[in-house]
């Protein structure tokens, strides 16, 4: 019997367009009736996956930032986190200026960008059909280095953007070598939807992401579980990307969505229908309700 269910968000449990479709949410709302632990698992920060997360009606715990914390959303508290330094946010924010590169830094309440493009153009676009205290906190800062320098902040990860493959693949060559920081390696490219009026916008690009060494969903899944007396083998896994690896390799059953690449799927024990045609709901409706 499983008792709890692990669940990626971007490329998951939401859609293309960044939603949850009403065959997802009715399948959460009978797994969470039979006491099953429903954990969002996101790369999001905390106010993004919480306000998901009451929404949805999951279970009081939410892991964020790719791992970075476990919050405890009934006692509003992180119980769990590996944080990046802050030299090494420096480190790394030194090397995407120099570059001329695109990227966000990742606080547990906010996303820090110089612009909306990529990445947080899709999470604007998202923000537009919220209302304000369950949108995805973005806040516009010019001189990014300078903010962090300044103020004291816990920083999650950041995120490296760009379209172009032989400019990304040049940044990341650098980045790996900073020590003691993980760099997600993504061998394929986002895809994303946002709307233009009436018209549906590919947002496409390459990305990883930068976070404390060995910071991973799997690591503040298990350290959760542990605290819950739930073992491995109870344990259920869903994800679609890189960053979801360790935990649907090591869960007792690891499900990869459809839309995952090719060599993701590869770790999974099941493979779903895609993000788009509600693979979420299929595997609750098979494995817990």
């Amino acid at each position: 019997m499983y008792k709890l269910v692990a669940i990626d968000l971007d490329g998951t449990l939401l859609n293309s367009y960044g939603e949850v479709s009403e065959e997802n949410k009715k399948a959460i709302k009978v797994a969470s009736q039979k006491n099953v632990n429903l954990v969002l698992a996101s790369g999001r920060p905390i106010m993004s996956v919480k306000n998901l997360s009451n929404e949805l009606g999951t279970s009081n715990y939410i892991i964020c930032g790719n791992g970075a914390i476990t919050y405890d959303i009934q006692k509003e508290e992180i119980i769990y986190n590996k944080f990046l330094e802050k030299n090494k946010v420096l480190q790394i924010i030194k090397i995407c200026e120099e570059n001329s590169i695109y990227y966000n830094v990742y606080t547990e309440d906010t996303i820090l960008t110089k612009s909306l493009n990529f990445n947080t153009l899709f999470y604007n676009q998202e923000n537009a059909n919220k209302p304000d205290d369950k949108r995805t906190n973005i806040s516009i800062v010019q001189d990014i280095y300078k903010y962090v320098e300044e103020n004291e902040k816990n920083y999650l990860k950041i995120t490296v953007c760009d379209n172009d493959k032989i400019i990304f693949d040049s940044i990341i060559k650098k980045l790996r070598n900073i020590k003691n920081v993980d760099v997600l390696d993504v061998a394929h490219m986002s895809r994303k939807m946002i709307k233009d009026g009436t018209d549906d916008v590919e947002i496409n690009y390459y990305y990883t992401e930068i976070t404390n060494v060995n910071v991973d969903k799997w690591g503040a899944l298990e350290n959760l579980s542990q605290k819950l007396g739930i073992q491995r083998e109870e344990i259920i896994a869903i994800g679609d990307n890189v960053n979801d690896k360790e935990m649907v390799q090591n869960a007792g059953l690891g499900i990869m969505m459809g839309n995952s690449a090719p060599y993701i799927k590869e770790v999974a024990d099941v493979v779903v229908s895609d993000n788009d045609n509600n693979g979420v709901a299929e595997a609750l409706n098979k494995y817990i309700n």
